[in-house]
């Protein structure tokens, strides 16, 4: 029974996780730094552009999503938990894409 109530707020997804995506300046990695209360994510993203705030962030079981959002920027990230990698797909702007994240263990 605890088991099953664990699950429905979601996967631990507390922690350091990091991307590598392409772009038109070459490849350029991202951390995530995440934290989570009950079924709310927040946390921060960070990259060589500088570091943004994670925004309207949700778990739902092994789904996620969630906002990261500067300035002028804005991505929509949502997709799946399968433990240590989520699989991402990144909205910005009009480009849709996929983000493969891996947990970083330490």
């Amino acid at each position: 029974m605890l088991l099953a109530a664990l699950s429905a707020f979601g996967a631990d997804v507390a922690g350091k996780w990091k991307a590598t995506v392409e772009s038109r300046n070459g490849m350029r990695e991202i951390t995530f730094i995440l934290e989570t209360n009950g079924g709310k994510l927040s946390g921060t993203a960070a990259s060589d552009q500088g570091q943004a705030p994670i925004i309207d962030g949700k778990i739902e079981g092994d789904k996620i999503s969630f906002t990261v959002e500067k300035e002028d920027f804005k991505a929509v990230l949502s997709g799946a938990i399968s433990g240590d990698e989520m699989k991402l797909t990144a909205v910005v702007g009009n480009k849709t894409f996929d983000l493969p994240v891996k947990r970083v263990r330490q």
